[in-house]
């Protein structure tokens, strides 16, 4: 992919990189769970090969949610809805996963990854939409020995799958005590956690197969560029609308949201 050859594809990903901006700040998950698809349609359209197209999905896709993740969570903290002592409680954990998860997604085949990401965020989905929105391990945060292994789970799925914090974050996080809103506002620094490590992995790593120009390891600069460029400016809007709508609605958006994504991918994978 050249940026000669972005130009067939820019109104999509404009579109897209704006509404991810919007899921973003709306439900602290990132967005990547709404790029990776569209990134498939866009590098199966340019012929890359199928060894590496959803490694090169998901690491295009962490980049991405390192910016969005960055400016939705300063913007949920200046209304002060973060909780920094969760973030510091999971932060390395997330982290360490988040590399395990680089490693286990760059080792998989294309359609092993996809079926791992759609059976996974469709479980997801259904128990966000179907659970008990009330139900709670505690009310307060775990102790260390729990924050680090589930925090290193975390860390693992979200980075092979190439998605932001909000998709386990904002389960976990309402399960022990904190409201939905604050849930959401944290998870994006637990997207910003995981992604910042993640992408890193990605850009070093060394695909087994051949990659579109201007790319670097498992990312495509074009299709980073254009789609934060969009991002940045619509996550502003997702905050805002996620300190008005209500906690039941912010449910089924999300719930919603995962599943139709999670479908689409296993069509993918088993199609």
């Amino acid at each position: 992919m050249t940026f000669d050859d972005l130009w067939l594809f820019l109104p999509l990903l404009l579109a897209t990189g704006g509404f991810s901006g919007v899921i973003s700040g709306l439900l602290g998950i990132g967005g990547g769970i709404f790029l990776v698809p569209v990134f498939l349609f866009v590098f199966t359209r340019f012929g890359v090969s199928d060894a590496v197209v959803m490694q090169l999905c998901v690491g295009t896709s962490t980049a991405t949610v390192v910016a969005t993740s960055l400016r939705s969570v300063l913007s949920h903290h200046k209304r002060g809805a973060v909780d920094v002592a969760a973030l510091r409680l999971f932060a390395p954990w997330l982290s360490v996963g988040a590399v395990g998860g680089v490693i286990a997604a760059t080792s998989m085949r294309s359609d092993t990854l996809m079926a791992v990401f759609g059976t996974i965020a469709l479980v997801m989905g259904f128990y966000i939409l179907a659970g008990n929105p009330r139900w709670r391990v505690a009310e307060t945060l775990p102790r260390r020995r729990v924050a680090a292994p589930l925090g290193g789970f975390i860390g693992f799925v979200c980075a092979m799958m190439g998605i932001g914090g909000g998709t386990f974050g904002v389960p976990t996080l309402t399960a022990f005590g904190r409201s939905v809103h604050v849930a959401i506002a944290t998870a994006a620094g637990f997207g910003l956690l995981v992604s910042l490590p993640a992408a890193l992995a990605y850009l070093v790593r060394t695909p087994s197969a051949p990659v579109p120009p201007l790319t670097a390891g498992f990312v495509s600069l074009p299709a980073f560029a254009v789609t934060v460029i969009a991002t940045f400016l619509t996550v502003p809007i997702g905050v805002r609308l996620a300190h008005v709508l209500p906690a039941q609605t912010l449910r089924r958006v999300f719930a919603a949201f995962i599943i139709l994504a999670a479908l689409n991918m296993l069509r993918k994978a088993f199609g």
